[in-house]
């Protein structure tokens, strides 16, 4: 049978547009659902939006339209992202569904008569940016508050809580029992210092006087939930969760499930990506410094764009947005390499053997052949792949690339071709080229989709399943996959530079 994975990716704030940060995420989660496909693992891709809060409500307000209709807008900015970056999921969630709110109310409640929900007043400094009161620890070396937080007023309040301090022994153990339990391993790390600091309850309502945009809490009509039991609940809202079952960020998320009576085998994996900044800044609407991914697409492609977040960035780490750099990676590995292979590849194979490869007898042994062996283990790519870092995947695999580039030179297969005793090692060669793109094509399937049914199509392989994501599976990445005498198509440049004005 085979294994079920449930992969989902941050759930997107509706009170701006989507910026190139959102693209990553969502680039990124595709790329890791598209691997599991491969595999042949059963896959559910879950995405969407969170739709509530005091941020959305103002931002409506500014905008002089009901919360209701302002949500609406952006939300569909976030589907059209998806459309344009090839991003296939399996359900997309909204917060403002009914079938999300009852799953909400439902836990609430069943969380409530269990003691787990309290109310409470507190009084203190309130950043109204952030949406939370801060306490001395948010001070800085001068005493105050600092302009991160924004416009910080007093405010005495009640509200109800979340019982989050009596889980964190439990927390802590099941961090220290679990060595995988957040991808990569230095931040589980941060999270084990991270849940050490705890030392209060979450506050999980805000009073309708001044939010009403919310799920209104199944206890108490005078107030609607926060955020924790609203946006992060959608992970399992729309994955048919039943809040009358007794089974079934990361600090809260992982607590909540437990109180909820999630077993510890039943806890997801938490992959921590790193920022996108640009010039060293963490990008941001209020700073303005976001990146329109919609232009970036419309000027380069959704493939320049894919392959540029999956390969510049070391996943759980920050990186530098550069547009030049995703134009020199474009140039380098995406034309230069991939796409000089395939075309040279294929006007060889037409122009020496009318578009006909010919596996001879001995092309599994013959020695003059290097780049066979690069391919006789991918066990570096897939473990890269399983391990959520595809730009380390995508170095290997451009590491053949550029192998059987050189390749070509050394073995220059135009000479050989002029020498009638040289016939059954240029068909060797030219079989070996055809069968490597054959193979790296399907490894760059989950980053590049699009260019891949391209190359298939150019291959003139598997045309059956043309467009279809059933064309590509792992287990047919091993040598000799195209039979002797398999007619290849005409070359169509596949990535034409991107050429700079300077």
């Amino acid at each position: 049978m085979p294994k079920t994975f449930f992969i989902t990716t941050a759930i997107y704030y509706t009170n701006s547009p989507p910026h190139v940060g959102h693209a990553y995420e969502k680039v990124l989660a595709d790329v890791i659902a598209r691997y599991h496909r491969l595999k042949g693992d059963k896959v559910f891709f879950l995405t969407g939006v969170d739709q509530h809060g005091q941020k959305v409500q103002q931002s409506a307000a500014k905008a002089g339209v009901p919360p209701a209709e302002f949500v609406k807008g952006i939300t569909q900015r976030f589907v059209d992202l998806g459309k344009i970056l090839d991003v296939k999921y399996d359900e997309w969630a909204e917060t403002t569904s009914e079938r999300h709110k009852k799953v909400v109310r439902g836990i609430l409640q069943r969380l409530f008569d269990a003691g787990q929900i309290y109310k409470d007043k507190q009084a203190g400094y309130y950043s109204v940016r952030q949406e939370q009161f801060l306490t001395d620890k948010e001070r800085g070396p001068d005493g105050e508050f600092g302009p991160e937080w924004g416009q910080v007023e007093f405010r005495e309040e009640e509200n109800y809580y979340f019982r989050l301090y009596q889980h964190k022994e439990w927390l802590l153990s099941y961090i220290d029992n679990r060595k995988d339990a957040v991808i990569p391993n230095f931040r589980q790390m941060e999270l084990r210092n991270a849940v050490e600091k705890l030392s209060g309850d979450l506050c999980i309502s805000r009073p309708k006087s001044r939010l009403d945009w919310g799920i209104e809490l199944p206890f108490d009509k005078d107030f609607v939930t926060y955020v924790w039991f609203d946006a992060l609940t959608n992970y399992i809202s729309f994955a048919d969760y039943d809040p009358s079952l007794s089974t079934l960020n990361c600090i809260y998320w992982l607590i909540m499930l437990h109180a909820i009576g999630f077993p510890d085998e039943a806890m997801p994996q938490l992959l921590v990506h790193g920022w996108w900044n640009l010039g060293g800044a963490k990008m941001s609407k209020s700073a303005g410094n976001v990146i329109d991914p919609f232009v970036l697409v419309d000027k380069y492609g959704a493939d320049a764009v894919r392959y540029y977040l999956m390969s510049d960035i070391v996943t759980g780490k920050d990186a530098d947005f550069s547009e030049e750099r995703l134009v020199e990676r474009y140039n380098a590995d995406l034309a230069n390499s991939l796409g000089n292979l395939l075309n040279r590849t294929l006007n060889m194979i037409y122009r020496y053997r009318d578009g006909k490869v010919k596996r001879g007898k001995e092309w599994e042994q013959h020695p003059i052949v290097p780049s066979r062996l690069t391919l006789s283990d991918l066990t570096p790519i897939t473990n890269s792949l399983l391990g959520c870092q595809p730009g380390e995947a995508l170095q290997s695999i451009w590491g053949i690339i550029w192998g059987c580039n050189q390749f070509v030179e050394a073995s220059s297969p135009w000479t050989l071709a002029k020498n009638p005793q040289k016939e059954q090692q240029l068909d060797t060669v030219l079989y070996h080229f055809a069968d490597v793109l054959r193979i790296i094509t399907i490894l760059i399937s989950p980053v590049l989709p699009k260019a891949a049914h391209r190359i298939f199509d150019q291959l003139n392989w598997k045309m059956e399943l043309s467009g279809k994501d059933e064309r590509f599976s792992l287990k047919d990445a091993g040598w000799g996959g195209l039979p002797d005498g398999h007619v290849v198509g005409k070359p169509v440049p596949l990535f034409p530079r991107i050429e700079v004005a300077g």
